[in-house]
């Protein structure tokens, strides 16, 4: 039997994960005990995992294919991984209520994230449960959100003011949108393995609720984005170095505090693609 233990971090979310070293691959038991427990509590942390950008993509594509990300930088020998690094790129982006790549037709499914670099102090990430979300919420208020449509934007957290500061990058950018237009997603998602329900808006990219009036969209957003980041229902990492957080990116949302600078932080993403939501 697997020495794998998971010990709950909330009620609303997250786990840390011991008893498995991640930067080997994994055998069948210790994969399957990994995804039940991330089905379980949507986050999981591995502390002391000094994992390599080849491990790191090894350890995400033990749950699916992996994406590579149109604007951040990646390792060169490894492009599955992206690189965060506030020395080479502006961030900013992130540090806004998210959930990653939802302006894909099959956003993520999940991703890992690994500390390479940090502050002295701050830097932390909080993540926030999107089930929980969706289950505090009134029955007339899921019933009315209940077969609605959102668009999701790429450009709304990567505008060409901040991307397209150069001839080069402008390029990328402008092949990034035209790559990405603007697609729609439901309101309420639901999840393809557990069946639950989850609210699958954010700050990050949602940009209106198609089905409503622009002044009813914007204010049911401005209600959804309030609500889904309730502290009852969000998590709080302070990062150690080697640190690795895998997440479900189907059910829950992000954001990182930027609270550190001029301090460096550099992270590395492996982002694992997902199905069509529904």
């Amino acid at each position: 039997m697997s020495r794998l233990t998971v010990t709950p971090l909330s009620t609303a979310l997250g786990a840390q994960i011991s008893g498995v070293d991640i930067t080997q691959a994994l055998n069948l038991e210790q994969r399957d005990a990994i995804e039940q427990a991330l089905l379980q509590h949507s986050v999981l942390f591995f502390r002391d995992q000094p994992i390599t950008p080849q491990q790191q993509a090894r350890f995400a594509a033990s749950f699916g294919d992996l994406h590579i990300h149109p604007i951040y930088p990646n390792v060169p020998e490894q492009p599955e991984v992206l690189v965060l690094d506030t020395a080479v790129t502006d961030v900013r982006d992130n540090a806004i209520w998210h959930t990653d790549v939802t302006f894909l037709p099959t956003p993520a499914m999940g991703a890992v994230l690994s500390a390479k670099l940090l502050p002295a102090f701050g830097g932390d990430t909080l993540w926030a449960s999107g089930i929980a979300a969706f289950e505090a919420l009134s029955e007339p208020m899921k019933s009315f959100l209940t077969g609605l449509t959102a668009t999701h934007d790429f450009t709304r957290s990567f505008p060409v003011e901040r991307y397209g500061n150069s001839t080069q990058d402008l390029a990328r950018w402008e092949e990034a949108r035209r790559k990405n237009p603007p697609l729609s997603h439901p309101v309420i998602r639901t999840h393809p393995v557990s069946g639950r329900k989850s609210l699958f808006v954010s700050d990050g990219f949602t940009s209106k609720i198609n089905e409503l009036e622009p002044a009813e969209s914007e204010v049911i957003l401005k209600l959804l984005f309030a609500h889904a980041t309730r502290p009852e229902f969000t998590l709080r990492w302070r990062w150690q170095a080697n640190d690795v957080a895998f997440w479900d990116n189907r059910v829950t949302q992000h954001y990182a505090v930027d609270d550190y600078r001029p301090q460096r932080r550099v992270m590395h993403r492996a982002t694992i693609l997902g199905d069509v939501p529904f």
